[in-house]
Formats: C-alpha cells, sequence, structure tokens
C-alpha cells in the first residue's frame, strides 16, 4: 500500500462502564500517531487513561467530549464512531465541517455476519448530515473482516520479556507455582471456582486479581485476606496497558473480560478462559459459541467458558489448561499472518472517494 499523506483523525468514544471501550480507543489512538497521523480522542470522561495510559502518546490530543460542540477547530481528515457511540450532528459538523472518510468502528465478534457486514456503506438520509456516508468497520478473526490491534513491536517486546523478574516484583511471595490473572465480570461459578482452587490437596496457584469489579467479586467470597490454603492472592492496582500486558504474558491461565483483554490474551498466546459481557437478551452466548468455533477450542475448554458465562451456578468440570495451548498457538499464528487492524483501516481510508 503507497505511504499514506499524515491526516487528523477525530476518534469518538464513549466510557459505559469498564473502560473496554476506552482501552481499545487508546490503543488505536496510539497506534495511528506511530504511522504519522494526528488523533483528536474525544472522550466523555477519560479519567481512566491517567493510569491506562500514565505516559500518553505523542500525537494523540485527548479532549473531553460534553456539552456543546466546540468552534473555530482545525478540520479532521477522518472521523471515527467508535462502538455506537452516536455523535451528534453538531459535533460532526464542528469537527469535519466538510464530507470525509466516516468510519463506524463495531465490536468484535466471530459470528458470521461480521464477514457480510465490514465495509458496507450506510448513507445519512436525512436531517443537517444528509448524503454523507458511513462505512462500517468490523474488527474479527478472519481475512475478510477488520482484523485485530497489533503494535508493530508486539512480538519483539514478548522476546524480550523476562518472566520471572516481572512476576518476583508484581506477584510478592512467588516461588514458582502456577500464576493465574483473573478479570472479570461476576461470574456465577465464581465462589466455587475460587473453592476448588483452596481446597487442600489442589496444586498451588497464585491468583492476581485485577481491580475494581473482579477484586470486589472475589473479597466478598473470600474476605481480605491473601492466602487461603494452597490459593495464594495478589491485589493488583490499576495499571498502564503496557504492564496489563506483561501480566498476560506472566501468567499460565488468563481469565479475562471483554474485548480488549480477549485480544491481548490470545496474543499473549497462553490458555484462557473470555467472560464475554452478558447481555439481556442472551445474544452473548452465540457470540461466544462463534469464538469458540473459530477458535477451534478442545471440549474441556468450551465446557469451561460454559462453566465461566453460565446464569446459575453449576459444577465445575475438569480442565487441563496445558492442553489448550496447540488450539492458542495455531490461532495465534492465523491472527499474525493476516494485516492488524490499524492497517486495514488505512486501507479502507485511502479507498473512500
Amino acid at each position: 500500500m503507497p505511504t499514506m499523506p499524515s491526516l487528523l483523525w477525530d476518534v469518538f468514544c464513549q466510557v459505559v462502564d469498564n473502560h473496554g471501550d476506552l482501552g481499545v480507543c487508546w490503543r488505536l489512538s496510539a497506534q495511528l500517531t506511530e504511522r504519522g497521523h494526528r488523533v483528536r480522542l474525544w472522550v466523555d470522561d477519560p479519567s481512566a487513561l491517567a493510569w491506562m495510559a500514565p505516559r500518553g502518546s505523542e500525537g494523540v490530543d485527548v479532549r473531553h467530549w460534553h456539552g456543546e460542540p466546540p468552534t473555530g477547530l482545525p478540520p479532521g481528515d477522518v472521523l471515527v464512531e467508535a462502538f455506537g457511540c452516536d455523535i451528534p450532528d453538531a459535533w460532526v459538523l464542528a469537527v469535519a465541517p466538510q464530507p470525509g472518510p466516516w468510519i463506524n468502528l463495531e465490536y468484535l465478534s466471530a459470528e458470521a455476519y461480521v464477514e457480510r457486514m465490514h465495509g458496507l456503506p450506510s448513507p445519512v438520509m436525512c436531517g443537517p448530515l444528509t448524503g454523507r456516508t458511513k462505512h462500517f468497520f468490523y474488527p474479527g478473526f478472519t481475512p475478510a473482516t477488520g482484523g485485530l490491534l497489533r503494535e508493530d513491536d508486539l512480538q519483539a517486546r514478548q522476546a524480550r520479556f523476562d518472566r520471572g523478574t516481572w512476576l518476583q516484583t508484581h506477584a510478592p511471595g512467588w516461588a514458582g507455582e502456577q500464576v493465574v490473572s483473573l478479570f472479570c465480570y461476576e461470574p456465577a461459578n465464581l465462589g466455587t471456582w475460587l473453592d476448588h482452587l483452596r481446597q487442600p490437596g489442589q496444586a498451588t496457584t497464585h491468583l492476581l486479581v485485577a481491580p475494581g469489579r473482579p477484586t470486589a467479586a472475589v473479597r466478598q467470597h473470600l474476605g481480605d485476606g491473601a492466602d487461603h490454603g494452597p490459593l495464594h492472592i495478589t491485589w493488583r492496582p490499576h495499571c498502564s496497558q503496557l504492564e496489563f500486558d506483561q501480566m498476560l504474558w506472566a501468567s499460565d491461565l488468563n481469565m479475562v473480560r471483554g474485548e480488549d483483554s480477549l485480544v491481548r490474551a490470545l496474543w499473549a498466546g497462553k490458555p484462557l478462559v473470555w467472560h464475554i459481557y452478558p447481555q439481556h437478551d442472551g445474544a452473548h452466548q452465540a457470540k461466544l459459541q462463534a469464538f469458540l468455533d473459530w477458535l477451534d477450542a478442545p471440549p474441556d475448554m468450551r465446557a469451561q467458558h460454559l462453566f465461566w458465562n453460565a446464569d446459575v451456578p453449576a459444577s465445575l468440570p475438569p480442565m487441563a489448561p496445558s492442553r489448550w495451548t496447540t488450539a492458542i498457538a495455531a490461532a495465534r499464528q492465523k491472527l499474525l499472518s493476516q494485516d492488524d487492524l490499524v492497517t486495514q483501516l488505512l486501507k479502507i481510508v485511502a479507498n473512500i472517494p
């Protein structure tokens, strides 16, 4: 692809409740700047960036999205409407007074409709923006989708990573036992899983519990202590995206949630269990099954996902995460052979009149 001239991107993000949308938008914005572009990241609540991206990123201009639209701005070249945040017409006209590429960045899914919908135009048929066109951009796991966010130096950084040193620093008391990271919502079977890990006779486990909802859910069941028989807990603080990635690299099993952490767990290449964002109509179950089908997940990995995403208490199925490594490695290799999300996004933008 020919080198694209530097463009000014306006990325709009609305923080719902779990910072995942902001995490994706920050990674996208930072990667665009690494390729020579400028980005105005409009966020209704940017406070989490203080720990998520404490060093910032040169070229990302974080702006608070609230109230009346700004005036007197240099016009942007590309507009990104992330995850259905529904930019008001007046704000579109404020940042992009002239029609140009307008990308509707959708949520990640392995379902079949993603390949059908990716790249399709969506004309605006009424109001002051009549005549403009949005284009759907669907992240995904196959070459016919928009791909996944991936930094150019990701593999090199992983190759340099010193797991032992990281754990000695960030997992006090670690002495070579298995390490499990926990980043979840409130699974119905969390208590059953924790009780299994702390049963006498179980292999020692060092559990790295993410802050916020995971910490609250675990403490509700176990209390504030760190030692529970063979289960030892490190209560993790809020951390940068880089440090979160390193936690996944350091762990033997990653229990992740939402979109951004699933992608990062896939790049980590370690066994994983995904706690998908629950939807009231149950649509998340079809999304979960589509992901497991794409992954060609072994039977016990599928069973563990169903257990972890169940709405009601259930018995813990047998699991052997070490046997999941083959499926994860094959999936990671497929993804590495495909263009990353930013590369594909730049191609689409270059081809929009």
